[in-house]
């Protein structure tokens, strides 16, 4: 039986997700879908047990598909879910952070008084809390009373994490004492942070008391790591006294702080010129410290990157690295590519210890640091992170030069991106089609077109005749700026290579060419794309449609539809066309056209009636509309009015 309703799950799915490849947007829950679901005949067959089974593990990575077949299934006569089936869902939309739909669905459970077990609770707060909404995982994790015990040490740790992360600390508080209470084992993430937190004006005895029942009952606890968040939130707090007295009684614990700890509290009591008692923390260091361990402090910074507490990652970050103390390879990738999206200044810190310390970051981190960058409108230290790099000798293929070419483009320093093409010719490393086509659509975006052709110009010179985008980047621009013929040209030029010319290129240049009303050549145009592919002249139509009502050539336009068959693919160009008559008062071009409507396809008659009906509400003008549709009602088409 087991093995049965298994085979149904998969077979559900599967038909769901292939249908869903050809629905627009893909993945999305359409009437098509619902009809793959009908074929298999599988609604006689439905039970919450099944919908849980399709959903985990099956739709696990289609949340939009989850969420609609369970809709669906909730929507079949004398069917009810249980709260397997509201678990599973819960877990799909929580994996793929959409809170609000888990909020939704959240509602639905509370009004239908269904008890969800702690497991599902547990999606519903980590979803909450990942998504920044701390305080709403608090409230659920408030509520479920005696269920908050039996959510998950992992989902509790991350609670109470981010609760103290984002200033909660009192409910941070509450939510500890639950955990104590109920015998939830504590993280070095959880504890760590909210004692890092806790100690901003917190009393020190309760957090050693804290420590000590944790102490007492949980094993796995990072001492040294600990023992490095106190005395840094003690010194951020200003309480370095504090912190120099806390050292003692954190070794007496087994949090035995390390040179790092000491080394806090030295630099805390430097900055207040205190020398005397900096020199007195050193000398202790010497004699009761011990070397940090790197591996500890990777992984908690890995933890503290993958649960997106960001300050805390970039935080103890700095700390580490203004103390010169090692920090591996990897974790300094993280650390640069993960906090350059919110804080490009911290990044760059660990940018310059990397190279100071005769390291370069991989490719994908300097793709990161480089879009977080150019986000931040940050385009000097762009170029400072070239010329660094480039003076270090990390650019030596073909590949890393071209993500930097790319990057500089975006930022607007074309000058810079063309010299970069010039130093890989002499190094011999290409450059490649992708690098001067991201050069070339820079010049097209800064109106630099001059440079733009002679750039055209050089790579055909250097062997490299231009790929698709390339074509698309100087047609689409050419036509924009009323350099039709030169477009046009170029448009010959690529279908004689062999290089079939894809919507937007069609779309560019029958703009341009309707720009200056020369309409016989857009014709010719739209005839290639019509022979190239019939499928692709159906977009290019609404497009082609809107370019001449804008012109106000309606004869035109009228003539272009009914070169087609009254198919259902061209209604949105019927549409367009009808309400720009409606706006230009021409009532007879509209009515002849809806009287070639209705002699062709009652169906196409009927879809453009609903479709006329819904502008009414939009339109400036809907008397026209509105006459249109009572004469159609009534058959009173004339022929020649």
């Amino acid at each position: 039986m087991k093995s049965s309703a298994t085979e149904l799950a998969t077979r559900i799915s599967r038909a769901l997700v292939s249908a869903s490849n050809r629905t627009i947007p893909a993945r999305a829950w359409t009437a098509s879908l619902e009809q793959a679901l009908h074929r298999l005949g599988c609604r006689d067959l439905l039970t919450p047990q099944l919908v849980a089974r399709v959903i985990d593990p099956f739709l696990i990575p289609h949340p939009s598909l989850a969420l609609g077949f369970f809709d669906w299934a909730s929507q079949q006569p004398g069917f009810a879910h249980d709260p397997l089936a509201y678990r599973s869902v819960l877990k799909c939309l929580s994996a793929s952070r959409q809170s609000n739909a888990v909020e939704a669905l959240l509602k639905r459970v509370r009004a239908r008084g269904i008890s969800l077990d702690a497991s599902a609770y547990g999606h519903v707060i980590a979803c909450f809390v990942r998504n920044k909404r701390t305080h709403d995982g608090f409230l659920v994790f408030s509520e479920i009373g005696s269920l908050a015990g039996d959510v998950g040490p992992d989902v509790c740790n991350l609670l109470l994490a981010a609760l103290a992360s984002d200033g909660y600390i009192d409910n941070a508080r509450k939510v500890f004492d639950e955990m104590m209470q109920r015998g939830v084992r504590l993280s070095t993430l959880g504890l760590g942070v909210f004692l890092w937190k806790f100690c901003g004006n917190g009393e020190i005895s309760e957090v050693l008391s804290a420590l000590d029942e944790v102490r007492r009952r949980n094993a796995g606890i990072n001492g040294s790591v600990i023992a490095v968040l106190v005395v840094h939130g003690l010194c951020q707090a200003s309480r370095v006294s504090e912190a120099l007295w806390v050292l003692d009684e954190l070794r007496s614990r087994s949090c035995k702080p390390d040179f790092m700890a000491y080394r806090i509290v030295a630099e805390a009591f430097r900055e207040m010129g205190d020398v005397v008692q900096k020199e007195r923390v050193l000398k202790l260091k010497r004699k009761l410290g011990v070397a940090p361990r790197a591996n500890d402090y990777r992984e908690f910074l890995f933890t503290l990157i993958s649960e997106r507490l960001m300050k805390e990652a970039s935080e103890l970050g700095e700390v580490i690295v203004s103390g010169d103390f090692p920090l591996e390879d990897d974790i300094l990738n993280a650390l640069i590519g993960t906090i350059s999206a919110d804080d490009p200044q911290s990044a760059i810190a660990f940018f310059r210890f990397m190279i100071k310390n005769g390291k370069f970051p991989t490719l994908l981190t300097l793709s990161n640091l480089c879009r977080n960058l150019c986000k931040h409108n940050q385009t000097d230290v762009l170029m400072r992170v070239y010329q660094v790099l480039d003076s270090g000798g990390y650019f030596a293929d073909a590949e890393s030069y071209t993500v930097m070419i790319s990057f500089l483009c975006k930022a607007g320093r074309v000058r810079e991106a063309y010299g970069i093409l010039q130093v890989m010719k002499k190094k011999g490393l290409g450059p490649d089609v992708v690098g001067y086509n991201s050069v070339l659509e820079a010049c097209c975006r800064e109106d630099l077109i001059r440079p733009a052709k002679r750039l055209w110009d050089e790579m055909f010179s250097s062997g490299y005749s231009g790929d698709l985008r390339t074509y698309t980047i100087l047609i689409k621009k050419f036509s924009e700026i009323g350099q039709v013929e030169e477009a046009r040209r170029l448009f010959y030029h690529m279908l004689e290579k062999g290089l079939e010319p894809d919507s937007l290129i069609y779309k560019s240049l029958i703009e341009g060419l309707c720009q200056e009303a020369n309409f016989e050549v857009a014709f010719d145009i739209f005839d290639e794309c019509i022979e190239q592919d019939p499928t692709l002249a159906k977009s290019v139509l609404s497009a082609f449609i809107l370019y001449l009502c804008r012109k106000g050539d309606f004869v035109t336009a009228s003539k272009l539809l009914q070169r087609f068959n009254c198919d259902l693919g061209n209604l949105e160009s019927h549409v367009t066309f009808l309400k720009y008559l409606n706006d230009a008062d021409e009532a007879r071009l509209a009515l002849e056209h809806m009287k070639w409507i209705r002699e062709n396809s009652s169906l196409m008659m009927n879809r453009i009636s609903s479709e006329l009906v819904f502008l009414v509400s939009s339109a400036s003008k809907s008397e026209p509309i509105l006459n249109w549709l009572d004469r159609m009602q009534a058959r009173e088409l004339p022929r020649g009015q």
